[in-house]
């Protein structure tokens, strides 16, 4: 897995002025959006959305174009991610970047040979080739015993620690079912093999699809009503008297509307950093217990355990950001109701 790159986000301080003059600094909309599109492209699940989101920076009028995507054209390009052919092409990746060729070689190359022979090897694949090719991997593995005669007491112990505590739903499923009562050990050594990296890269997965989602949403409603906001407010500097109050007030509404649409977006962002920062203690302990166990069936953990800690603090710092656009945004939002309603024009 990639390490992210801290996301920028612009950061200012706002001015409590009780006149109607423009506020020396606020948020920066392009900034920030551009700044979660290219967030975006490096690290959202689904690559024709990343394609999307890459078009949207390398526009001829980049800011245009980051402000349609952030409004509409994320939901879009969702939306055309959900056909077949994109599903497949995603999933074809993913099993990839988690079934090794060292220790999953038939999955690893069907998943491969899907990928680029075209739409219909990736259908295929994704029904039926996917689940051969565990079949041929474990029968091999079965063939040869090595793995299996690899395991310790240890390391069913730890695959009991990860089903009753790992932060992922996804890894505690996997460990639960690698250890129910008809298991073999050819379940725990498959567990070993990939179950465990893949539960893990699903985690990783549905935490970044959740949270970028949500963000997209909340970002595509603030734009339009910080518009509304700052229209309304230099419409009532241009007035005066009775019509400049009302102004005022309408304006003060405005900005009212984009102090409450910060509300849900800093509470998940705020639960975001816990659990990313749970997630990245966890795999610390999988790759500190990786690097004393040894034995050929942890080899597969040792190399991607620290990647995904790695991972995982990233999401915790992006998240950290995001949070601060959101507290940077209420600020803003708070001082123009301030100059709605504090001073005169």
């Amino acid at each position: 897995m990639k390490t992210r790159m801290r996301t920028s986000v612009v950061t200012v301080a706002v001015l409590l002025s009780t006149g109607l003059a423009t506020p020396a600094a606020a948020v920066d909309q392009h900034s920030a959006n551009w700044s979660m599109t290219r967030t975006v492209t490096l690290f959202y699940p689904r690559s024709s959305v990343r394609a999307a989101a890459w078009g949207a920076l390398v526009s001829t009028n980049v800011e245009a174009a980051v402000a349609r995507f952030i409004t509409s054209g994320f939901d879009y390009a969702k939306k055309r991610a959900a056909l077949n052919d994109a599903r497949n092409t995603d999933f074809c990746l993913r099993v990839l970047a988690t079934h090794t060729a060292e220790f999953a070689p038939e999955v690893h190359a069907a998943a491969q040979w899907a990928l680029d022979n075209g739409v219909a090897e990736r259908e295929a694949f994704a029904r039926t080739g996917y689940a051969a090719a565990k079949a041929r991997d474990r029968q091999a593995r079965e063939a040869t015993g090595e793995q299996a005669a690899a395991l310790e007491p240890f390391d069913r112990e730890f695959v009991v620690l990860l089903r009753d505590n790992d932060p992922g739903p996804q890894v505690r499923a996997a460990a639960t079912y690698a250890l129910r009562p008809a298991a073999t050990d050819a379940d725990l050594v498959e567990f070993f093999a990939y179950d465990w990296a893949n539960a893990a890269g699903l985690d990783l997965e549905a935490f970044r699809l959740r949270v970028t989602d949500e963000d997209m949403r909340w970002r595509a409603g603030v734009a339009r009503l910080v518009t509304a906001a700052r229209t309304a407010e230099a419409q009532a500097r241009e007035l005066s008297g009775e019509a400049a109050e009302q102004a005022r007030a309408a304006a003060a509404r405005e900005w009212g509307a984009v102090a409450a649409q910060t509300g849900s977006p800093r509470v998940v962002w705020a639960d975001a950093q816990r659990v990313a920062e749970e997630q990245a203690a966890a795999w610390h302990r999988v790759a500190a217990a990786a690097g004393g166990a040894g034995g050929l069936n942890w080899n597969v953990i040792l190399g991607s355990a620290g990647t995904t800690a790695e991972s995982w603090g990233a999401e915790r710092e992006q998240a950290a950001a995001q949070a601060a656009y959101w507290s940077d945004l209420l600020a803003d939002a708070l001082a123009g109701e301030q100059r709605m309603t504090g001073g005169a024009a």
